[in-house]
């Protein structure tokens, strides 16, 4: 979810929710403090805003402005089944632009990042040609198998100066790989965060065959004064290439605490969406579960089925800002991974996430005195989601955390993931990727791909707050998730939030976040 300033949105109070409710819309800093909503240069679809130079190395940096530069983060990658050359990225994009006498004002509209030469170079495209939103948010991108794109994110308006309107679902379709876009509200939300009405959140997609995607979200009913009644996954199908999208339904069944769902498509063409439920509300502790739906209508067909109990409650995190974060730092995170389906069985699934299992709890709540070690877990199914395996963790050493998996072409689990174990003090991060050693065996050879760390304890430009005094400006968001993708010929490629260079803004300088990418074998 995207990051907004607190003086332009009110952000959620600190009373306790059943669900994991607090990674809201508004809830996180804005990257540079007082900022205030701007228009976006009014840039055609259709037009790049800009294209980088040719990069060959092993990480490329996608983001390729510098006049309204600003962090990138919450990255979602896809590649064209038919040219796999051609590949979109999506990420909460932040522009930035400094008014005479020292205003800065913010735009947050999610672009898309595209290549047709496999990673080389990558232009940067509007997804609107004329926004009726001040920004958008949770980018996820997917081609269908004939080589249409989608990208869906959440849609803002704002009341006044201060409240954003509960945001709406968006998806828009591109026929000519990511230049051309055309957008369609699939969902409207109502009211505000203090008010009654339905906050929609954390939207996915996936596609499949000629012209069909789905659309999954939450939606967090909301009572008197923002109060939490309830939180359930709708899903929505389109069969024409994202013109027109069906009319939303319940998937979640009679769970009412379920957030962040992720769809897949089988190879058999079944459809699979994955998702947190809040079961336990003494400990805050979430189940994954997973339902199958069909590809008709988006109604579901089979389950909810519990796959696991996730470790990741009220005292099984250190807190900063009254969100879960790790050992050293202030930034946000929490468990939530995805679902993967290997196109070599169709009733293979995997599910994957991170949670504390391998870490002292209680965790202490400070997280300047927390020693933490969060791991990536997996639990598989070879009978369709019927039933799961008992959780695997990766036990790699320090904090691993949004992990992302795929299955590649023959049939072995690749899970991204943030890898703190490059640092042994736990502050610094690379971008790992995990391979399985054969196909439904859960064990994996683990391999940083990123060539440089980034430091999210100290010393950042954007998002900064200084809690501790050795750790001045860390940053308080790095976006909620990252992701990987399967390429044809057997291969992987990444897209993360890197942190390794500079940004200089207003006069000052620190840590960036840009949009890497890499491909890997």
């Amino acid at each position: 979810m995207v990051a907004f300033s607190p003086s332009l949105a009110h952000a959620a109070g600190d009373d306790v929710q059943p669900v994991d409710f607090t990674h809201n819309v508004v809830d996180a800093p804005a990257p540079v403090p007082g900022a205030v909503f701007g228009t976006a240069p009014a840039v055609r679809t259709g037009t790049a805003i800009c294209t980088t130079a040719a990069q060959l190395a092993a990480n490329v940096n996608t983001d390729c402005e510098t006049t309204s530069a600003g962090p990138h983060n919450e990255t979602s990658i896809a590649v064209n089944p038919v040219n796999s050359q051609n590949m979109i990225g999506g990420a909460n994009d932040y522009q930035l632009g400094l008014n005479p006498g020292g205003r800065v004002s913010e735009t947050v509209l999610s672009r898309a990042h595209v290549t047709f030469d496999g990673g080389k170079t990558w232009s940067m495209f509007p997804l609107f040609s004329n926004s009726a939103y001040q920004a958008t948010g949770d980018p996820a991108v997917a081609f269908d198998a004939s080589g249409h794109a989608y990208y869906a994110t959440l849609g803002f308006r704002f009341v006044g100066p201060v409240n954003a309107q509960n945001p709406d679902i968006l998806v828009s379709n591109s026929g000519d790989g990511g230049k051309s876009w055309s957008v369609k509200r699939v969902a409207a939300g109502s009211g505000v965060e203090t008010s009654v009405g339905d906050l929609l959140d954390k939207e996915y997609v996936a596609a499949w065959g000629t012209g069909n995607a789905i659309v999954t979200y939450g939606d967090f009913r909301l009572g008197q004064k923002g109060a939490l009644i309830s939180a359930r996954i709708f899903a929505s199908v389109t069969h024409d290439g994202g013109n027109s999208w069906s009319t939303p339904v319940v998937i979640s069944g009679s769970l009412d605490q379920a957030f962040v769902a992720v769809p897949v498509v089988a190879a058999d063409g079944r459809i699979y969406v994955s998702f947190l439920n809040t079961t336990d509300l003494a400990t805050g502790r979430d189940d994954y579960e997973v339902v199958q739906v069909s590809p008709a209508t988006g109604a579901p067909v089979a389950g909810p089925v519990k796959v696991a109990t996730v470790i990741d409650g009220a005292t099984d995190y250190p807190i900063a800002f009254g969100r879960q974060t790790y050992q050293d730092s202030v930034f946000r995170t929490w468990a939530a991974g995805n679902i993967a389906a290997d196109p070599k069985n169709p009733a293979h699934l995997a599910v994957v996430w991170s949670d504390m299992r391998d870490s002292a709890t209680p965790a202490p709540s400070d997280p300047y005195t927390a020693k933490t070690n969060s791991d990536v877990i997996v639990s598989q199914s070879f009978n369709a989601g019927a039933t799961w395996s008992a959780p695997t963790a990766l036990k790699l050493a320090g904090d691993q955390f949004m992990p992302w998996g795929a299955y590649d072409s023959s049939g072995r689990l690749r899970i991204g993931m943030f890898d703190r174990s490059v640092d042994a003090a736990n502050h610094k991060y690379g971008y790992s990727l995990a391979t399985e050693t054969g196909s439904g065996t859960l064990t994996f050879a683990t391999a940083v791909i990123s060539t440089a760390t980034s430091d999210p304890t100290t010393g950042d430009r954007w998002f900064a707050r200084t809690v501790n005094a050795a750790f001045p400006s860390a940053t308080a968001f790095l976006g909620d998730y990252s992701n990987i993708a399967a390429t044809p010929d057997g291969g992987v490629v990444a897209y993360w939030t890197d942190m390794r260079n500079d940004a200089t803004f207003a006069g000052s300088t620190g840590h960036g976040e840009d949009a890497f990418f890499a491909k890997t074998s």
